[in-house]
């Protein structure tokens, strides 16, 4: 669908309260999600500093290419899903290991997924919590709704993502995508030329359009 690798690599009653867990910041999250403590971090992937001098500790120990090829670490292949769910809760909004879990979700059968132990839905969950103003976490997960088949949702996190990153060629193509998809081509079209004005380099979207009879 997207192009997220060129991108990122240069929540009642009292009751209801004692199923919620409250990370930092006074987010809440869904049962079964976790919190946001950690034994390290958890630090942020847009702070200039945690990502000079946090993160390759992490991911030289945890998130080296094997891990986001998904083929495993090169000294404990056996542990991908466990050094998938180490960055992320050390880095909750850790963009390139977000699109790696979310593809990790989307290509392993459900009996082969390691020591995740949180759901996809989950681990964006917590990545929205902790940074909630980090528009490339909606985009990512919006992408992962996408290939999931859930249209609806995905455009929703394209919103979001824009509200928080109007000018990001990225959001505007992948929106596009979506609103294609369901043919809503006015919509779509529309992003379309506010991704390639914004300097979007792929073709797909327009060549889509093309095909369509909705480019002019």
């Amino acid at each position: 669908m997207v192009t997220v690798l060129n991108r990122l690599t240069p929540y009642l009653a009292l009751a209801l309260a004692s199923l919620m867990t409250v990370p930092a910041f006074g987010q809440r999250l869904s049962p079964g999600c976790g919190d946001l403590s950690n034994g390290y971090g958890p630090f942020d992937y847009t702070n200039a500093l945690h990502f000079r001098e946090r993160l390759p500790i992490v991911e030289r120990v945890h998130f080296d290419g094997g891990v986001e090829a998904l083929r495993g670490h090169a000294d404990h292949p056996q542990n991908l899903g466990g050094d998938i769910d180490y960055t992320l809760r050390a880095f909750p909004n850790h963009h390139r290991a977000l699109y790696t879990m979310a593809r990790f979700y989307l290509t392993k059968d459900k009996f082969n997924r390691g020591n995740l132990r949180y759901s996809a839905d989950c681990y964006f969950e917590r990545a929205m919590a902790f940074k909630p103003t980090d528009g490339v976490v909606r985009m990512i997960y919006g992408v992962y709704l996408y290939k999931a088949g859930n249209l609806k949702d995905a455009e929703r996190r394209f919103s979001e993502a824009l509200e928080r990153s109007p000018n990001d060629a990225e959001v505007h193509y992948n929106m596009g995508l979506v609103l294609a998809k369901a043919k809503r081509w006015d919509k779509a079209r529309e992003h379309a030329k506010r991704a390639y004005e914004l300097g979007h380099p792929m073709p797909g979207l327009r060549n889509k359009l093309k095909r369509n009879g909705q480019w002019n």
